[in-house]
């Protein structure tokens, strides 16, 4: 299964070419997500700054018999704290990416969407899963199966941008959408049809742009060229889908976990729509994916970096 990881090597691989990321890394107190950020410190894709309680941190690295080297630690009691501490290393300009450490993705995540102190912008925070599916020759993007339990229409379209934004950001050449759904009919009956069919029309009238999209379509029109030309569905989009959107965070969660567990893929995660690119790892990824996951909040970073100084000019 060796071949499955070669668009994460290549992602990782490019990634280290870059000056390494600025990166808050929240209570990493536990093997796993000590040993992660030491590897990519090394390879350069991030710089981390270890934000949680110091005992701790150190004890854990003691344990795993991990150098942490001259890494930078900023002392807090507990995850909470960690939380907030590395949220406000944004604000004061020393980090361009938040990472996960071993605390409860929901913890960081009500700082980062704290009224006031967080890091909210005019866009709806988003999950986006980079997959490297065996067999598909590009990564995949399926979005959100983290963070938006049953988004709405609006909250959709801001789901839809953030996933394109981070296809560019990767070096997508086209950001193919695929808005899924059970069928590639519009039914009123089916809500996330009409949904599919309205981001479409958004799209259409550049409430959403820089990227091609359709739907609704089903799970089998939108990556197999051989269904779509079966059910007769001709667009650029149709079996070729780089991106996928699903209809509720059930959905989402369902596809990515059975292309992990049945399919043998990898999944990187990255959260979108807040001021830094934030890094979700599990403790069920491996150092590849969690590298990966790394890489590509650099490259977000990259873009972002990029945007500003476009709009300077």
């Amino acid at each position: 299964m060796e071949h499955k990881r070669e668009k994460y090597e290549r992602l990782v691989s490019f990634a280290a070419t870059l000056p390494p990321t600025p990166t808050a890394v929240a209570h990493p107190v536990d093997h796993d997500s000590l040993s992660a950020l030491i590897e990519a410190a090394r390879l350069g894709l991030i710089a981390p700054i270890l934000v949680g309680p110091r005992a701790k941190i150190m004890a854990a690295a003691q344990a795993g018999h991990l150098d942490l080297g001259d890494l930078p630690i900023v002392d807090a009691p507990h995850s909470h704290a960690a939380a907030a501490a590395a949220v406000q290393l944004v604000h004061e300009g020393l980090a361009q990416a938040l990472m996960k450490g071993s605390l409860h993705t929901d913890e960081l995540m009500a700082e980062v969407v704290a009224r006031g102190t967080g890091l909210r912008t005019e866009r709806r925070v988003s999950h986006c899963f980079v997959m490297d599916v065996p067999g598909r020759e590009d990564a995949l993007i399926i979005t959100d199966a983290a963070v938006n339990i049953s988004p709405t229409l609006d909250e959709k379209r801001d789901i839809v941008q953030n996933a394109i934004d981070l296809a560019y950001a990767l070096r997508f050449p086209e950001a193919r959408v695929a808005i899924l759904s059970a069928m590639e009919t519009v039914n009123s009956k089916v809500p996330s049809t009409l949904d599919a069919a309205a981001l479409c029309k958004m799209a259409d009238r550049q409430q959403i742009t820089g990227g091609i999209l359709d739907g609704p379509l089903a799970l089998d029109n939108a990556i197999s060229v051989e269904a779509a030309i079966i059910k007769g569905i001709a667009s650029p989009v149709a079996g070729r889908a780089n991106i996928l959107v699903v209809p509720d965070l059930e959905a989402g969660n369902l596809l990515a976990k059975s292309l992990s567990f049945l399919a043998g893929a990898d999944a990187a995660g990255i959260v979108l729509g807040a001021k830094v690119p934030i890094i979700l790892t599990s403790r069920a990824d491996s150092v590849m994916t969690r590298l990966a996951s790394c890489a590509v909040a650099s490259l977000v970073a990259l873009a972002r970096r990029e945007a500003l100084a476009a709009a300077v000019v």
